[in-house]
């Protein structure tokens, strides 16, 4: 890959709008559905433009997960600023607010089953999940610092609030209110 995924801040004001265009695009209709003709007649911009701000479509869709995972991080973070211990459970609300506004489900597993391990975006796909998991380790080492295996417990809420975020649009919103409970139990 020659050219680095970039933040959004860093981009001109054309490759932003590229890169906002293909990750409307590539969440609503799957990354391997979109084609870069797509993504640049949408965009306003010609093929020539596109490959010149980001190189390849592969620098482009780790881009796009890049960012994502930024503006997401920055809005947990601002929820657990803000929220009463145990701050763990802020989690499990962020993913339920998510998924009243989501079309989709979770961009990066959507991301995940459709690439290969070895494309450069699995990368930051791993990188988002394994933040979220880690974040949760330590905030439950903030909330009982004395606690029996805090990164198994933190490995058990992962796989609770992925899973029901996971099947939302199959069980309803009701799944997400319900881990968090399972979740309060296991931190208490």
């Amino acid at each position: 890959m020659e050219h680095e995924v970039a933040d959004a801040g860093d981009l001109t004001p054309r490759a932003r709008r590229i890169l906002e265009v293909a990750s409307e695009l590539f969440y609503d209709r799957g990354i391997h559905a979109v084609g870069v003709d797509t993504i640049a007649a949408e965009s306003g911009v010609t093929k020539r433009t596109l490959y010149n701000n980001f190189g390849a479509k592969d620098v482009l869709v780790a881009t796009y997960l890049k960012n994502r995972h930024s503006g997401w991080w920055r809005g947990l973070e601002e929820r657990l600023a803000a929220a009463e211990p145990p701050r763990a459970l802020t989690l499990f609300d962020v993913y339920a607010e998510d998924a009243r506004t989501s079309k989709r489900g979770c961009a990066f597993l959507n991301a995940a089953a459709e690439l290969p391990a070895d494309h450069p975006a699995y990368a930051i796909i791993r990188y988002h999940k394994r933040s979220v998991e880690d974040r949760l380790g330590e905030l439950i080492a903030e909330h009982e610092p004395l606690a029996a295996e805090p990164e198994r417990l933190a490995r058990h809420l992962f796989l609770l609030l992925e899973g029901a975020f996971a099947h939302h649009g199959i069980h309803g919103e009701g799944l997400l209110t319900e881990a968090r409970e399972i979740a309060r139990g296991l931190l208490t």
